[in-house]
């Protein structure tokens, strides 16, 4: 196989995947990622690879679940015999924007593809303007079991600079929508550290989401990437940059107070109330498992190859119309690529990184972080603190170093 381009190598018209991958298939479970790209409105902050009207002409939402059907298609071939899925998860943009019936379609067409593992977690994420008590008993009845719902924030200001629509109650009545719906288990994300942000705006925002009675909840650092029109702003000096000591503060807080209220830690930026309801299709990612990623822009990984689709959704449908696979490019991970990974995304995990994955180094490295309180070893598995949480990066590159 020859090594990687600066873009990854060119994938092959029909998709096919090396034997080595097709045998490796699900080794550590598999499951399916489906990207929605469509946005009612571009949040200021986001660089994912979602379209609002204003950016695609003819954007439309009609006809894309049959792209999907086409990629599933395509990938059964590619695949053959496979697996049952353990997790599907439904995210974008806002896959909510099509109507319950497109999504329900796409389930059942996963689940003809390849099968639906029995007790299969299947998440749908949803902006909590797009969703009503009747779309959330439809998705249910569908067979989805777990949404994800982006709160962000309860303080108008902070929903303000970060271009959110949604008003600041809204998010936690359709969690409880959600839960009467017959939904088990209810995410809400929240986002920490946005300019303008103050202690007690977040402290509310974490009452709100713990007050709605979901059984997860995912809280991130505020992350300026380049291009988006928040990025924009701060170079011009409309807005200050996120401070880190501040964002150390914030975690800190979400930490204490769900912590209190009976969630526990399961990966760096996520807790749940129970094992139960943890995100099994981020745990795939976070574990190396192989997942098919449909959708533009998607990325997959199988038996140690990684590939991304082309991004514009016209050129995604239009490659699957001429029965051409929609990926722009793809990795075959060397060893080295796949141990690195694996320290980076399983030291994430509460669970800790067996110390048998690290090198003579590594695991010396660990015995220094531990002396540190960074890392605590338990069981031969290096364990982040809560202190090595704040600095889980820094921690990695010794390990690794």
């Amino acid at each position: 196989m020859p090594g990687p381009l600066p873009d990854g190598e060119p994938m092959p018209p029909d998709g096919a995947l090396p034997d080595s991958a097709l045998r490796a298939v699900g080794a550590r479970g598999f499951g399916v990622y489906v990207h929605v790209p469509f946005c009612s409105s571009r949040c200021g902050y986001c660089d994912f690879n979602t379209y609002a009207p204003s950016d695609l002409p003819g954007w439309r939402t009609e006809g894309y679940a049959d792209t999907v059907l086409a990629e599933l298609e395509l990938a059964a071939r590619t695949l053959g015999t496979a697996p049952p899925v353990d997790t599907v998860f439904v995210g974008g943009g806002t896959p909510t924007l099509l109507p319950a019936d497109d999504l329900a379609r796409i389930l059942a067409a996963v689940d003809k593809t390849w099968g639906l593992a029995p007790g299969a977690e299947v998440t749908t994420e949803a902006n909590p303007e797009t969703v009503t008590p009747e779309s959330l008993r439809a998705l249910r009845s569908a067979g989805y079991t777990r949404v994800s719902l982006g709160m962000q924030s309860v303080a108008p200001g902070v929903l303000r600079v970060l271009d959110r629509r949604h008003s600041p109650g809204r998010a936690a009545q359709a969690a409880t929508e959600a839960r009467a719906a017959g939904f088990d288990h209810v995410n809400l994300d929240l986002i920490y550290g946005t300019p303008g942000e103050s202690p007690d705006d977040f402290a509310a925002s974490l009452a709100a989401a713990i007050g709605a009675g979901v059984d997860h909840v995912s809280a991130y650092a505020l992350i300026v990437e380049d291009g988006t029109r928040l990025a924009a702003k701060m170079r011009r000096g409309e807005l200050p940059y996120p401070e880190d000591d501040v964002a150390a503060d914030r975690y800190l807080a979400a930490e204490a107070a769900l912590t209190a209220a009976g969630f526990d830690w399961y990966e760096v930026s996520n807790w749940a109330t129970t094992p139960a309801g943890r995100c099994r299709h981020n745990l795939l990612y976070w574990s190396g498992g192989d997942w098919w990623g449909v959708g533009p822009g998607a990325h997959s990984h199988v038996g140690g190859v990684r590939w991304w689709n082309v991004k514009h959704p016209a050129a995604y449908a239009q490659r699957l119309a001429e029965g051409v696979s929609p990926g722009a490019g793809r990795e075959v991970l060397s060893p080295d690529d796949q141990h690195t990974e694996d320290v980076m995304l399983r030291l994430r995990l509460a669970t800790g990184l067996p110390l048998d994955v690290l090198d003579p180094a590594g695991r010396a490295a660990a015995e220094r972080a531990a002396g540190d309180g960074l890392l605590e070893i338990d069981d031969g598995a290096a364990v982040l603190t809560l202190r090595g949480r704040l600095l889980a990066d820094a921690v990695v590159r010794d390990l690794l170093t």
